[in-house]
């Protein structure tokens, strides 16, 4: 299959990822409120990281093996079975550990259940073997059978989960919809795999499978971890506003995220002909896009907040506000730093750079979860959160700077920061005359569009922009029916 047909199914992949929650959110925060939903996150955080400790690097190593002998059928089974019973190990070490924690910590038997429940994800994920398919590039196949599972995961949300108490069912549902997955993923395994004479063997892929479970645990525990250690010290509800608080955020990343794992090709054709002034030159542009639009983001969402919370959540979700407005800037600031990792680093193959950067987040944010949740709850691991996320970013700032001559654009940000200060006059005064909150968010999001529209294509006059908008006129153009 094509790269662009790849890419287009990738895509699709990643926007039903945070569509179909998007589905389900809103109808199940108000069904099952705060505590419940809080403990459901709770306990999925932990499983969660047990999972991640389980598969270790596989979802790297896993897919990077596999497509290097995706052309020879039995040195591909082989590399699978190997690869298969390594990740094993390491799951039958998670399951051994979580049943410790489960018997033993009080916290855990409190939700054991939900705990036990939660086992069947870790034992789940051994099976899912997403990364197979990818080293195959058989992204066709994982986008229809995620799509199909996840529809009927949304309609039994919808028939089962009726009442507040009904909070075990949807978190079982939840955990079913990822069993599904590796079932039919078994089953279509046998159509890939022909085993005539079995070679197992570990060490070729023990190394680099540790060095990149160790940066998947890292990154983790920056980025997922901080659930964990709220609910554990702050209790359920205080996870319930801080993961509400991080929907919206989740979505809007994801869709940057798309744009820079579309870049990391190009980056690294560049970096490997050494053409170091367009790699620099492709920096600036994606720079670009990010500042086009997170600033007027941030300044939307921040203003916009209760009607944002209210909308996705409903009542009782109050407390997730002022949680929200404090993540809402690391829009600007993750975009940044996935700028530079993904598409400078990465590329630049500094691996150990880019695994001194998850050392100095993870540390951080481990200290000042810690030391910021027993007083301040989920505004304290989200300040942890946005002060973590900075740390990564200048951290990778200075050894991208230490490696290139790149200069940080301050007078593009500063620019940026001025020209959409009008963006703030907007949703102050569409908040003083409108006051229904959905018509707010509405009227305000079609006369910021409009704003920014008019200052990127008449005032800045950003070249970038304008050729965005000019290309997509010709395309609009293009597929109206032309009369004869």
């Amino acid at each position: 299959m094509s790269v662009q047909k790849n890419f287009m199914w990738s895509s699709i992949l990643t926007v039903s990822g945070y569509f179909f929650p998007l589905l389900t959110f809103p109808y199940v925060s108000r069904v099952l409120g705060v505590t419940n939903i809080g403990i459901c996150n709770y306990v999925d955080s932990i499983i969660t990281y047990f999972c991640v400790f389980s598969a270790m690097g596989v979802a790297v190593v896993g897919v990077r093996e596999i497509a290097s002998v995706s052309d020879q059928e039995e040195r591909r089974s082989n590399t699978f079975i190997s690869i298969l019973l390594l990740n094993a190990l390491f799951t039958l070490i998670s399951i051994i550990i979580l049943l410790i924690c489960i018997t033993y910590i009080s916290k855990f038997q409190e939700y054991k259940t939900l705990f036990y429940i939660g086992l069947l994800k870790l034992v789940s994920n051994l099976f899912l073997v997403e990364w197979f398919y990818k080293g195959i590039e058989d992204f066709s196949y994982i986008t229809k059978r995620a799509i199909i599972v996840k529809s009927l995961y949304v309609i039994s949300i919808f028939i089962f989960v009726r009442q507040q108490d009904d909070y075990i069912i949807y978190f079982t549902l939840t955990i079913l919809h990822i069993c599904i997955n590796a079932l039919v993923n078994l089953m279509h395994l046998k159509s890939h795999l022909r085993i005539r004479k079995l070679s197992i063997s570990f060490s070729p892929y023990i190394k680099s499978y540790v060095i990149m479970g160790i940066y998947t645990i890292l990154t983790t525990m920056y980025t997922t971890f901080n659930v964990a250690i709220l609910g554990y010290i702050s209790g359920p509800k205080e996870v319930g506003f801080f993961t509400t608080s991080t929907k919206v955020l989740s979505i809007i990343l994801a869709l940057f995220t798309a744009f820079t794992n579309v870049m990391l090709p190009r980056m690294s054709s560049l970096q490997s002909n050494h053409e170091d002034e367009k790699f620099i030159a492709m920096i600036g542009k994606s720079m670009n896009v990010l500042f086009m639009f997170a600033f007027p983001l941030v300044v939307y969402f921040f203003i916009f907040s209760p009607d944002v919370i209210g909308l996705i959540a409903g009542k009782g979700y109050e407390g997730a506000i002022t949680p929200f407005r404090i993540i809402i800037p690391s829009i600007l600031v993750i975009g940044y730093e996935q700028i530079i990792i993904i598409q400078a680093l990465m590329p630049m193959k500094k691996d150990n750079v880019i695994l001194v950067n998850s050392c100095i987040g993870a540390s951080i944010g481990l200290i000042l979860n810690f030391v910021l949740i027993p007083y301040y709850g989920s505004v304290g691991t989200s300040v942890a959160y946005c002060l973590c996320e900075f740390s990564v970013l200048c951290s990778a700032l200075f050894f991208f700077r230490k490696y290139t001559k790149y200069h940080i654009p301050m007078k593009e940000l500063l620019q940026h920061s001025v020209l959409n200060l009008p963006v703030v006059a907007i949703c102050m005064l569409v908040c003083l005359f409108v006051s229904s909150g959905i018509l707010r968010l509405i009227i305000a999001g079609i006369l910021i569009g409009a704003y920014v529209y008019m200052n990127n294509y008449f005032v800045m006059k950003n070249t970038l922009f304008i050729q965005i908008v000019e290309k997509a006129k010709i395309e609009l153009w293009n597929r109206i029916p032309k009369s004869k």
